[in-house]
């Protein structure tokens, strides 16, 4: 009789341990701080006549290639590319094998920066072109071609299955080098880039120019295949009064161009695209966005337009996170969140994606949308209508990696770790996606956070989960009882 309630008592335990450990869950509190230190490459950036930066061979021969999407709905994409000595032509000639069928005509312009006098930057958009197709492109200069391709993406379904690449604040050292090889590795089919591109404004006088050549070389192994989707970061501005320039932006606006005119945004640094299941906005952290400017205007038309029967997935890229608990750049987001928080929770946005902070973290879903500077609840709190924020900001640029995380952890911070690394986010259907980070380790990549991502609109919805998890409890608690 005794080894019975002995049996009980222990049963007993476990149900209150699995209790406490559900609300433990449910209300975030169990996150992670990971305790891993890699051994790193130097955050030095890769020498001048390394091979990587290889300046392709023949006269004025094109070079820093790199595709975007180029309308509001996959058909097009726009090819840039750079002729170092002439401006040569601006002709792309692509088809759907390497007969090159078709034409298309570009346009040509430099410009200066201090001392630094640019080539010549092609860009050309191809459009008309047919969904879920493999595509040849040819580049000539007159004395020189180069010879490319890329996939469009399947036409905009609501089930339609693909996969992204996320990356950050990637620079040009060989951590960067790493974090580029592995997300090539990965077999996603387009990059969604959070801003701090080439990191040139570390340099001064015509070095700035000379690194942002060096770093569309770099990035061409991928961004000539398959389109990359940019926004811009603090590293992009480049007000340097010293030097006599004082335009935001200079560098980064000849050099990226966006598809912002197809989502009627009235500046490249914000806009919109429609890709396969995804609806994707990107954000400017460093323009104007508090009420009544161009870029609050252009958000509160653009997220009405979102069709969830059409496009399950809503997903939001920015430079400076909303969320973030390390010591860098901390509280820096909040500006952006008192004025959009609560649009994307009343939209019920999936995913905020943020790079700025060079180090790696999760959040629950949380939203702190019931504050304001009169009252309400000053915390983040549980929110099952709010993104999960995701900062990936660790590409692995010159400044090195953010290692001080606060502490204690926060309730809403889900996951961090001061490591480099890229991330996936794969999408199944309308319902589910899978994400992954993937952490650079000596050389190797090495899945470190993964897990599936409900979708807002289409997820299972609550009442279903909520009777699945009592029925769960009732036959522990059944099962107890019968001792």
């Amino acid at each position: 009789m005794s080894k019975v309630v002995e049996t009980r008592s222990m049963l007993l335990q476990v149900l209150i341990l699995f209790f406490f450990f559900s609300a433990f869950v449910k209300n975030g509190n169990a996150g992670i701080t990971s305790t891993f230190i890699r051994s790193e490459w130097p955050s030095n950036d890769i020498p001048l006549d390394n091979e990587v930066f290889e300046v392709p061979k023949g006269h004025n021969a094109p070079q820093q290639v790199h595709i975007t999407q180029g309308d509001y709905n996959g058909k097009a994409v726009i090819i840039s590319w750079v002729t170092p000595d002439e401006p040569g032509t601006s002709k792309v000639q692509y088809g759907v094998s390497k007969n090159y069928d078709f034409t298309a005509e570009g346009t040509v312009r430099n410009y200066t920066f201090y001392n630094y006098t640019s080539g010549y930057i092609h860009q050309c958009l191809v459009d008309g072109l047919e969904y879920d197709t493999k595509y040849y492109y040819k580049i000539d200069s007159g004395d020189s071609y180069r010879e490319f391709w890329f996939q469009t993406p399947p036409k905009i379904n609501p089930d339609i299955p693909y996969k992204f690449g996320i990356i950050g604040d990637l620079g040009q050292t060989y951590n960067s080098l790493s974090t580029l090889e592995h997300y090539m590795q990965s077999g996603a089919q387009a990059v969604l880039f959070v801003g701090d591109l080439a990191y040139a404004d570390r340099y001064m006088y015509n070095d700035v120019g000379i690194r942002w050549d060096t770093w569309g070389r770099f990035v061409e192994r991928s961004a000539a295949y398959q389109p990359w989707m940019w926004s811009a970061g603090n590293h992009e501005i480049e007000y340097m009064p010293d030097m006599g320039e004082v335009i935001p932006f200079k560098s980064y606006l000849n050099r990226y161009p966006t598809p912002h005119l197809a989502s009627k945004s009235s500046s490249p640094l914000w806009y919109a695209i429609r890709r396969a299941s995804a609806h994707i906005i990107v954000l400017s952290s460093y323009s104007p966005f508090v009420k009544y400017t161009p870029q609050w205007e252009w958000l509160r038309k653009e997220l009405k337009r979102v069709d969830r029967k059409k496009t399950p997935w809503l997903i939001v890229l920015m430079h400076v996170p909303i969320y973030n608990s390390n010591e860098a750049h901390f509280m820096e987001g909040e500006s952006m969140r008192a004025v959009f928080e609560e649009w994307f929770v009343h939209y019920k946005v999936d995913v905020i994606f943020a790079g700025h902070v060079h180090a790696y973290e999760r959040s629950y879903r949380i939203s702190n949308i019931h504050y304001n500077v009169s009252g309400g609840d000053c915390y983040p709190v549980a929110d099952k209508s709010a993104p999960v924020y995701i900062t990936v900001g660790d590409g692995g640029n010159q400044e090195g990696l953010a290692e001080r995380f606060r502490d204690p952890q926060p309730d809403y911070s889900a996951f961090r770790e001061a490591s480099y690394g890229h991330s996936t986010l794969e999408i199944k259907n309308k319902t589910h996606a899978l994400y992954h980070w993937n952490r650079n380790d000596d050389g190797k990549k090495v899945s470190t956070d993964a897990f599936v991502l409900h979708n807002q609109h289409w997820g299972s919805n609550l009442r279903r989960r909520k009777l699945k998890k009592h029925h769960l409890r009732r036959r522990v608690v059944d099962w107890a009882s019968s001792f």
